[in-house]
């Protein structure tokens, strides 16, 4: 089918979940020294394992805690998985959880220079890029405005238009489209499909099917952290849907 842009092999991830209910700073500390805070495991992803080609829109479906996010956070390296391997082959910019390096006390300015320099960016680009970003971003207008009095769909504006100012080689797209008014979600999608006409590779999360089926080529079909099926979307959507 091509060249492998990101391969997936008997990836799992556990997590450590405190069962009892620990009231105080202090309380937690004091039984942690006494070895009394008793923890279950949780399996988020189990043995998960499929390759992700370059160029094509792969689509990750599946309900609430199927284990999309976390499997998202492996690919982009926020997260080690417990067991397994993920490849990654080319850059690679992760569009979940937006914003997430945000300061609400800062200015929409100051906020583009920081969360830049969070992706990597240095400041020297960020001065020659920062009017493609707020032309994108349409919150020119609100530039010295403090973002905690930005509604969440300015928000999204902005952290979508500092992190598509590169093009990477692979962008994952979790759940961004949903967000926003329909002109803002036209924009995206386009300057998304550009970025296929020029062969990034697209990782794509979203609970609307009508946008899997319009822009993913291949599917994953997750159910509480384990696969249930791979392959041409049609066919996944119809399992998934069922």
């Amino acid at each position: 089918m091509g060249d492998i842009a990101v391969s997936i092999r008997n990836v799992s991830m556990c997590f450590n979940l405190q069962i009892e209910k620990i009231d105080s700073l202090k309380e937690y500390f004091v039984k942690i020294i006494k070895g009394q805070v008793s923890y279950k495991e949780f399996w988020a992803l189990n043995n998960i394992s499929f390759d992700i080609y370059k160029g094509e829109v792969f689509g990750l479906v599946g309900l609430n805690g199927a284990g999309k996010s976390t499997l998202l956070k492996v690919i982009a390296g926020v997260l080690k998985p417990t067991e397994g391997k993920v490849s990654v082959n080319g850059t690679i910019v992760p569009l979940i959880e937006l914003g997430a390096g945000f300061d609400m006390e800062l200015s929409a300015r100051e906020n583009i220079y920081l969360n830049g320099a969070i992706l990597g960016y240095r400041k020297q680009f960020i001065d020659e890029k920062f009017d493609e970003i707020v032309d994108f971003a349409e919150t020119r207008e609100f530039l010295d405005v403090p973002l905690k009095n930005y509604s969440s769909g300015m928000l999204a504006r902005i952290a979508f238009a500092i992190s598509t100012v590169v093009e990477p080689d692979i962008l994952i797209v979790d759940e961004i489209l949903a967000v926003g008014d329909y002109k803002f979600q036209e924009k995206c999608m386009n300057r998304i499909s550009n970025m296929l006409d020029r062969g990034v590779t697209v990782i794509f999360v979203s609970h609307s099917a009508s946008q899997v089926k319009q822009l993913c080529s291949r599917v994953a079909y997750l159910e509480k952290g384990s696969l249930i099926e791979v392959g041409p979307t049609e066919d996944v959507m119809k399992k998934y849907l069922g």
